[in-house]
């Protein structure tokens, strides 16, 4: 038996190639009933990977019976990990077709939530132009949670194009769903990290007209931030960020506009709390 939870081994690998040699046979043998039900006592597991494998190799499949047609049917499963089963093979089928790979996870987002996540993430490093191209269209979804998963892994292009990053989350900064909230809030954060000064630059124009529930948005993000002032977590251009910030804060305190200002204040004032924290 492959394990239930965890990263498979080799004897599990053993287990998995010989269960999916079987299904191969059923369907050469134009055994389909057989072969879905193979699939299904494989992927009926809480084992993320045991899943992934398996829609993996049922990628290789060389022969005659219409594998797309089977695994197409599984993504409508009540199972979740019959799903997600089907999500990996289709993932993997076509792992340099991102527009066949779009279309897909269109149909998993909600459904098959944590692999879909997990797809989008690499998308964004590996296709990140069709990405850009079709993931302002879901971000007018009326499904909170397409708006949510647009934004998913799109840190892997924050210091590349932030600019883009920045304009895309300006357009649902005041959407109203808290899972979109909590994404915004995390892209911003990896992308203040990153390229402080546009981002500090946005966040500036955003505040001149903010509401109480946008301003509060902005600022879960920015007392991220301030965590990562504090603890000097940056790297390769830590300074640059905690100079760009202390400006930042310098500057906003004096800022004519009263909301910038207050913003200002409340960074600056929490930053020095911790600080003082961190110095004990």
């Amino acid at each position: 038996m492959i394990k239930e939870v965890g990263r498979l081994n080799i004897d599990d690998y053993k287990v998995l190639d010989a269960h999916v040699e079987k299904i191969f046979r059923s369907l050469d043998k134009d055994k389909e009933e057989l072969a879905v039900k193979q699939i299904h006592e494989l992927g009926n597991t809480a084992n993320y990977f045991v899943r992934e494998e398996l829609g993996k190799r049922l990628a290789e499949y060389s022969g005659e019976a219409n594998l797309d047609k089977i695994c197409g049917d599984l993504l409508d499963d009540f199972i979740y990990g019959i799903r997600a089963t089907g999500l990996f093979y289709f993932y993997y089928k076509y792992f340099e077709s991102p527009q066949h790979i779009i279309a897909t996870l269109d149909k998993t987002y909600a459904n098959v939530p944590w692999e879909s996540e997990t797809i989008c993430f690499e998308m964004w490093k590996r296709f990140p132009e069709q990405m850009r191209d079709n993931m302002p269209i879901w971000a007018d979804s009326d499904d909170e949670k397409k708006r949510a998963m647009s934004m998913h892994g799109m840190e892997n292009i924050a210091a590349k194009n932030p600019q883009y990053v920045l304009t895309f989350l300006s357009k649902l900064l005041d959407d109203e769903s808290e899972e979109v909230q909590k994404k915004i809030s995390h892209i911003l954060t990896q992308v203040g990290r990153v390229r402080p000064i546009q981002t500090y630059t946005n966040v500036r124009r955003w505040l001149l007209d903010a509401d109480e529930t946008r301003f509060n948005t902005i600022w879960q993000t920015l007392k991220r931030l301030a965590n990562i002032f504090t603890q000097r977590s940056r790297r390769d251009d830590g300074q640059d960020f905690l100079s760009i910030t202390q400006k930042t804060i310098n500057e906003w305190r004096k800022d004519p506009n009263p909301n910038v200002r207050n913003m200002g204040t409340k960074l600056g004032s929490v930053i020095s709390i911790r600080k003082r924290k961190h110095g004990r």
